[in-house]
């Protein structure tokens, strides 16, 4: 059976990801801040669910001892918005560190613990939930400072890391989920999270050396850098 680490589960894309990563026969490590939210109405045999503050390298070493021997894919999910400041004049720089914090470094922290765990793997994936908004192709209306910036840098982080990764044996892939309908994309977003999860899935099940390093939307769509 394969093994599976999910952060930010307990709700939105995270949380239909566990589900629909359980129903697809993998054991599942849930992770969640402080809120289990949809974790807590879920039993399943092949489901664990972790307090873990992605923030903290010892709730993230905690969450490696916990899991054991082998990771065969980590979705790094956990991300946060930011105050959707609408001038440059209203950027608050204290909140975006802490949007940083969540969105590019923090699975940057959770992926250097998980090396040794994807290294037994046959073929570990290494999953990064990102977002178009992270396209500098695509920045035409800008605004969203930190989210747009984070997620750019987080998209770095992880191309930079791809060749490292493919040494262990770990394909990369960097996912754009759609706009979605969850707490983060809002009411009026045209995917709901199931729809959204099951394209992603599509995409982890294929995933493989030779797509390593892509940025990809739900879909199969390559997305512009």
């Amino acid at each position: 059976m394969k093994v599976a680490v999910v952060t930010g589960a307990n709700r939105g894309i995270g949380f239909e990801l566990t589900r629909q990563l359980l129903e697809s026969g993998y054991a599942v490590h849930a992770t969640y801040r402080s809120n289990m939210g949809g974790l807590k109405g879920v039993q399943h045999a092949h489901l664990s669910t972790h307090k873990v503050d992605v923030r903290s390298d010892e709730d993230v070493v905690a969450l490696m001892v916990a899991v054991g021997e082998r990771i065969d894919l980590l979705v790094n999910n956990a991300g946060v918005p930011d105050g959707r400041w609408s001038s440059i004049a209203e950027i608050d720089l204290t909140r975006a560190a802490e949007v940083f914090e969540i969105n590019a470094f923090a699975p940057v922290r959770v992926t250097q613990h998980a090396l040794p765990l994807l290294a037994k793997s046959e073929s570990g994936v290494v999953a990064m939930m990102s977002s178009l908004m992270a396209s500098i192709d695509d920045c035409q209306s800008g605004k969203s400072y930190a989210y747009r910036a984070s997620k750019t840098a987080l998209n770095m982080f992880s191309i930079s890391m791809k060749n490292e990764l493919e040494a262990l044996g770990a394909s990369l892939v960097i996912l754009h989920p759609g706009w979605v309908e969850t707490d983060m994309g809002g009411p009026n977003a045209p995917l709901t999270p199931q729809e959204s999860v099951r394209g992603i899935v599509a995409r982890l099940n294929e995933q493989d050396m030779s797509l390593s390093g892509r940025f990809v939307q739900f879909d199969g769509t390559e997305v512009a850098w």
